[in-house]
């Protein structure tokens, strides 16, 4: 086995959620994949390992895109992405899994802030791993809207079984696969919703730890320079003299400059210098309307909650839960406009409603601005009718740092093209 090159990281409290030799690298990675790192790769790109053999963690997190969601004509509509059943959604944009393992497990900090977890609520916590881009790894296996396999010993069989370069015994050890399969048509039965593999306990608590093994693979794999490159133009202004030195243009240098001074984007899109990652990791009620395409927003009264909604299912109380509800996780910028070409449409914001950096910037700088639209408008009419709708959710919504920020028109322009800087695999 390759000596790892790092602690590792479920030994760490850290965040995040894809089987291919042969697929490129990520832009700007480097560096040779360690053994468990490769082993997570071959796991996060494996379509095996669904109900129907059809859907892996890269088809809604893919490199090409930043790791989010790959599909222009989705994105561009309710932006919410099909699971490996025809017809089930979710009802949330894909986030990046790209920076995704530097989120701390979740907490509350000294001020009172909920920090950490990963998923767009936080309730992929670390809590049960230590690490929360490996306690979010095991969501979508079984997510009746995902990849909803029945059972989690439905996912150690498949990878147990699967033809890997570097297979889950060459990393976890020769008897990390043993366990006493029932002598039934497993693959047959992991095809069928509801159903679980029948083990003893003792074969289950076996499978329980592979599982877990699986997720920390995952983790393993979004921490490597595969995944999080720091190849952006941002990043290579850093750089020492050489043929990957890189300058910002005076545009850029002038939104950098608005991004920490007068956009206020740096109070909750934190980090400066060299391998900033543009977020503090907390959460927020922009006041971002309702997605009119989105599946979920069929039902008139529909809102999605965010971390309110899963700090009431875990039992907080009202007075704590209400007081977030609304708020969704800060995302990363890094690799927000990342895409193959500019004439593909990505989606921003917990629900996808922008499809666009522009009007995402003038949401921002706007909402508190412009009257309030007559109804469910998509970005597109609300930019042409010189309005936004009203929140999706109407409480907790953040009117200190942006609503009526006075950016011009050419002021918004920069913020965007320096955002632009921020996609890895940047090439002076």
């Amino acid at each position: 086995m390759k000596t790892e090159r790092r602690a590792k990281l479920w030994l760490v409290p850290l965040f995040a959620l894809v089987m291919c030799v042969g697929l490129p690298m990520a832009a700007g990675a480097q560096e040779e994949l360690t053994d468990i790192e490769q082993l997570g790769k071959s796991i996060f790109f494996d379509e095996n390992l669904s109900i129907n053999n059809n859907q892996s963690c890269a088809s809604c997190h893919d490199p090409a895109w930043g790791w989010t969601g790959p599909h222009s004509s989705i994105n561009s509509g309710g932006a919410v992405y099909e699971g490996s059943i025809k017809d089930q959604f979710g009802d949330r944009k894909p986030p990046s899994s790209a920076y995704a393992t530097q989120s701390p497990v979740f907490h509350m900090d000294k001020k009172g802030l909920f920090v950490g977890g990963n998923f767009w609520d936080g309730r992929a916590t670390g809590e049960k791993l230590g690490n929360p881009a490996a306690d979010q790894a095991q969501g979508p296996f079984l997510n009746p809207v995902e990849q909803a396999l029945p059972d989690s010993a439905c996912v150690v069989y498949r990878v147990c079984n699967a033809s890997y370069p570097v297979s889950f015994k060459d990393v976890w050890g020769n008897n990390a696969c043993d366990i006493s399969w029932p002598d039934i048509d497993i693959e047959k039965g992991c095809a069928i919703k509801g159903f679980i593999v029948p083990l003893s306990p003792e074969d289950m608590a076996k499978s329980d730890m592979a599982y877990d093994r699986i997720a920390l693979s995952i983790a393993d794999y979004e921490a490597s320079p595969e995944v999080n490159a720091f190849s952006s133009k941002f990043d290579q202004t850093f750089k020492k003299m050489g043929s990957n030195k890189a300058k910002l243009t005076k545009e850029e240098q002038r939104g950098y400059a608005l991004f920490r001074g007068k956009g206020m984007c740096h109070r909750c899109h934190t980090g400066n210098g060299q391998k900033a990652l543009f977020t503090d990791y907390t959460f927020d009620n922009l006041g971002i309307p309702q997605n009119p395409d989105n599946p979920a927003g069929v039902a008139p009264d529909f809102v999605d909650p965010g971390l309110g909604g899963f700090l009431e299912s875990v039992g907080y109380p009202e007075s704590v839960y209400m007081a977030e509800w609304g708020k969704h996780k800060v995302p990363t910028l890094r690799n927000a406009d990342l895409r193959p070409s500019v004439f593909e449409v990505k989606a921003y914001g917990h629900n996808g409603y922008f499809k666009t950096l522009e009007g995402i910037v003038h949401f921002y700088n706007t909402r508190d601005v412009k009257p309030q639209c007559p109804g469910d408008y998509t970005e597109a009419e609300a930019l042409d009718a010189d309005c936004w709708p009203a929140p999706e959710v109407s409480e907790n919504v953040n009117v200190d740092e942006l609503g009526d920020l006075g950016l011009t028109p050419e002021e918004e322009a920069a913020i965007v093209s320096f955002l632009k800087t921020l996609s890895d695999g940047y090439k002076p």
